[in-house]
């Protein structure tokens, strides 16, 4: 018997801890979902808000992605602390370094995904996440970009002009209310170099369930667009997240 997918639902996956390993010698604690049968279709590396106010691997949005796209999408979901952060899954190596050293961090996420033969990444970031990816994964070895509340908190105009030549997509998913970034700023920010969408009635922080799926569904749509649309319910196992 079906029941609906409600915000703390974990669907099957298999789970699997990991360790990065930067370039200037951190180890990193993160984790891959990988679907319970068969190869994904894609891969998402997640980086999260900023970790001094509280973003981590855990943020709501990663987790609701870990926890529902290899069921429903046949996505492999890799989400990480970047350095110095904390959750559930333990403490990164290292300190919080604004965005500039957090670039070795995805570096790190984004070799073990080729080391680990998973289909070439779409890098995921929001807020402080989205500096990180437009600050230094112009050059990486990815298949897209998607942009959740880009702050534009550190990246430099140039840094964003040097995207505009990229040759991979780059969606950009606004919150209508956003307090850092919102459309009418936004628009003319990346011009040229990103796909707007806004989500309308949304906030910096996506909460509850109609602005979760929003997410949720613009990646799929981008990621893997025949597994559209998705499921809001599942007939099989179904956990729940207890945040422990």
């Amino acid at each position: 018997m079906s029941q609906p997918i409600r915000s703390s639902s974990v669907l099957p996956a298999i789970r699997e801890d990991l360790v990065l390993f930067t370039g200037d010698g951190l180890a990193l604690v993160g984790e891959l979902a990988t679907p319970v049968d068969g190869a994904p279709l894609g891969t998402l590396v997640c980086v999260h808000p900023l970790p001094t106010h509280g973003g981590m691997m855990d943020s709501h949005l990663l987790r609701k992605m870990a926890a529902r796209l290899p069921a429903l999408a046949d996505i492999a979901v890799l989400r990480f602390n970047t350095r110095g952060t904390h959750s559930a899954r333990g403490q990164s190596e290292g300190a919080y370094d604004a965005g500039e050293g957090e670039g070795l961090d995805l570096a790190a996420a984004v070799a073990w995904t080729a080391e680990r033969g998973l289909p070439k990444p779409w890098l995921v970031g929001w807020s402080f996440g989205t500096d990180v990816i437009l600050r230094h994964a112009r050059r990486m070895d990815i298949a897209g970009v998607v942009l959740i509340s880009p702050p534009l908190r550190t990246t430099t105009v140039g840094e964003l002009e040097q995207w505009r030549d990229v040759q991979v997509p780059v969606i950009a998913l606004v919150p209508e209310l956003d307090d850092y970034l919102p459309p009418d700023r936004a628009k003319p920010a990346l011009s040229g170099m990103a796909e707007i969408v806004v989500g309308e009635g949304a906030r910096h922080l996506w909460t509850g369930e109609p602005s979760v799926s929003f997410v949720i569904n613009a990646i799929v749509q981008a990621v893997a667009p025949d597994k559209m649309p998705l499921a809001t319910t599942w007939a099989g196992p179904m956990e729940y997240w207890s945040g422990q």
